[in-house]
């Protein structure tokens, strides 16, 4: 299904405590496939409860550059306003943390 350049990376953060994603999960995580030649999001899914949730999140992501994060930061603020859009934004950055130091080596 993903081609042999893509890589897979996890972000992840904790959100509220009385957030059903923290009751369900004991945190909120996103999994992002990358191109490694384009740095381009290829696919993407995040823990939720509501799988609505999980399509708008690919929305967001899906055909942007990860090394864009600042962009990718502005959409979700603008765009996702569920309540664990902080925990989104974090788990985000830590995704974007691992996919730099990844491609550094």
């Amino acid at each position: 299904m993903y081609r042999q350049n893509t890589v897979y990376i996890i972000g992840d953060s904790k959100t509220s405590l009385n957030n059903p994603i923290m009751q369900k999960y004991n945190g909120f995580f996103i999994g992002l496939v990358i191109d490694r030649e384009t740095d381009e999001i290829v696919d993407a899914e995040c823990s939720s409860t509501i799988n609505l949730t999980s399509l708008f999140i690919k929305s967001i992501f899906v055909g942007k550059s990860i090394l864009e994060a600042d962009k990718v930061m502005e959409e979700i603020e603008s765009r996702y306003f569920g309540s664990s859009q902080k925990a989104l934004m974090v788990a985000f950055k830590n995704a974007h943390i691992k996919y730099t130091q990844i491609m550094n080596k």
